[in-house]
Formats: structure tokens, sequence, C-alpha cells
């Protein structure tokens, strides 16, 4: 719990009312009650500010003058919820030690302030910082380098020489440094070729549940410090993340693609193996990314949803454009031949 001019003092914003107000929670303006904070970020529900039940409001500087009562005021609101939200609901790990079921190699190091969950398995000379919690069901290979303060929740997979920085969060069933997919073909059949690359992952990084991320096949793949992963990620060996960027579900990255700082991709975007894509991109859902994209800026592709009639009459002429393509270019030609002034 906290005072609202402890939370003003702490996330840097202006109070307005009494400071003394307690807070125990943050909830939405419909459903806040006594002793709650709540946030205007959307101005459609601004109505709902006459009505609140919360003790204070979290609102813009432009939106000052509309608080009903208590309230802070910072720059943007969702920022300052977020702040909020992560002081009065920290990551706490209460625990320390390793578990009787926990299976931890003589040559591993774990410090005493971290946590090993039922049933994990740790090996040889991996080393587990401070206070980090490492949930039941984990596998976390040899050589690996886990940062202080780090999470893997729980059925976490990590492979040998993988490298993890400070205050990294695994949610379940992530499989980080596993074998690439490296094949060649000889003589009508695959031969598997040797993942030899590691991973390194930086701090602050956030993988949702069952991601896969390969290791290096001969340099490592990549994750720079502050990326955000959502759930059901895909990103092969050779990938190279930039700082802060953030990835959406059921994402796709291929094979030594490099991805810069700060880009944003939404759900089920497809990259390409072996192409650029700048910093500052922003990439919207479902699109396929083919070519190394160099200047930055939003980007789109595929096909919005539309009656099956007017869809299936689409498709049908989309195949007909190669050959409208060479119709127009035939009479482009016909026209200028005809009227060379023109």
């Amino acid at each position: 719990m906290y005072t609202l001019r402890e939370l003003a003092e702490k996330i840097g914003a202006e109070l307005v009312g009494e400071g003394s107000c307690q807070i125990s929670s943050i909830a939405t303006l419909s459903n806040a009650k006594s002793g709650s904070i709540t946030f205007l970020s959307n101005r459609q529900f601004l109505d709902q500010l006459t009505t609140t039940k919360a003790s204070a409001v979290i609102v813009s500087h432009a939106d000052k003058t509309k608080l009903p009562g208590d309230g802070l005021v910072v720059e943007d609101p969702y920022v300052g919820y977020a702040k909020v939200a992560t002081l009065l609901h920290p990551f706490v790990n209460q625990l320390t030690g390793i578990h009787p079921s926990a299976v931890v190699h003589e040559e591993a190091h774990v410090d005493p302030s971290a946590w090993i969950g039922p049933c994990t398995v740790v090996g040889r000379g991996t080393s587990i910082g401070a206070n980090c919690y490492v949930g039941p069901g984990c596998v976390v290979g040899d050589e690996v380098i886990i940062g202080p303060d780090a999470q893997l929740v729980a059925n976490v997979t990590i492979f040998h020489q993988t490298h993890i920085g400070a205050r990294a969060i695994f949610h379940p069933g992530v499989v980080a440094g596993s074998d690439g997919f490296g094949l060649a073909f000889d003589q009508g059949k695959w031969l598997k070729i040797p993942q030899v690359g590691r991973l390194v992952i930086g701090d602050d990084v956030e993988i949702g549940a069952n991601c896969a991320i390969d290791r290096g096949a001969i340099e490592d793949t990549v994750i720079e410090d502050g990326v955000k992963l959502d759930n059901l990620v895909h990103v092969a060996h050779n990938v190279h993340i930039g700082a802060h960027t953030v990835l959406a579900g059921q994402i796709g990255i291929a094979g030594s693609a490099k991805i810069g700082k700060y880009c944003a991709m939404g759900g089920q975007v497809g990259i390409n193996g072996h192409i650029e894509i700048t910093d500052h991109v922003t990439i919207t859902a479902r699109t396929m990314v083919v070519h190394s994209i160099t200047e930055p800026g939003t980007y789109s592709s595929g096909i919005t949803a539309d009656t099956n009639v007017r869809w299936r009459k689409n498709m049908a002429r989309f195949k007909q454009l190669d050959e409208l393509a060479k119709t127009v270019k035939r009479l482009q030609k016909q026209f200028e031949n005809q009227f060379p002034d023109k």
C-alpha cells in the first residue's frame, strides 16, 4: 500500500488533492472502488470520470481540470498506470534454496538467494544469479549463464551455453537455445548440420509462453536488451533482434534475419531469412516481409476480410493481373508508336 504522495514521488507525477490518500490496488474506471487508483488514457471514457468510485485517477495534463477529486497528472496516463501497477504488484521471490526433488550438478553455481523449484534440472558449469526464480519442471543445460533477478516461471527449457541477462522473464513452455533448422540435401536425403553457435539474450527481456528461440548455426543468435516477445513466437538461428523491439503472437522469423531497434510487429507477421529491417519500423499484423526494409515507417501487406462472394471475385481478378499488365504494356507501346509526340 502507498499514499498518493508516495506514488507521485516514485513515478514523477504531479500530485492533485490529498497526498495522504491510501492506495492499495489499481482498477478500471468502471470497476474501481475505494482504495483503488485508476487511469484515463482513452478520452472516449471521459464521461466515466464523474462516476468512478476510485480514490484517485491518473490523467494527462490536458485532462487535469477534469479530475473529480484526488489524482496524479503525467505526460502519458497509460505509462503512469504501468509504473503504478508495477509498484503495487511487484514480483518478490520469497523462496531461496534448492527443492529436494531438484537435480543440480555439483559443478553448477546457484546463488544462495536464488530458488530452484521442484523437479528442475541444472547442468554442469551453469551459473544462476542472485534472486533468480527457476520454477518447477525447468531444464537448464550445461554452461548456461542466467543473470540476477531472472524468472523462469515453469517448464522452461534452456539449452547449453545460452546466456541470459538480468531481470529476464521466461513464461511457461519457452524453449531457448535449441538447434536451428540447419540441413543440407545430399544424394536424396537431408543431412543435419551441427548448430554450434550460442543464444545470447540481454537484460530486461520477456519471452512469452511457448516461444521457441534457436541457437546460432555458427555465429550467435542475439536478442538485445528490453526486447518483448508475445506467446508462440519463433526465432530461427542467427537472427539478431535489436533493443526494445516488441513482437506480437505467432510471428515467425527465418534464419539470419536482422531486425533493428524499437521495432514493433503485429500478430502472424512473417520475416524472410537473410534480410535486414532498420530501426523504428512498425509492421502490421499478417504482413509478409520478403525484402529488406531500409527506411523507418509503417509497413503492411495481406488482404483484409470481405464477403466471400466479393473475395472470390477479387482473387479471380488477382490471378489475371500479370496478363492485364502485359496488355497495358502492349497498348502503351502501340500508343507511343502511333503518337510519338505525345
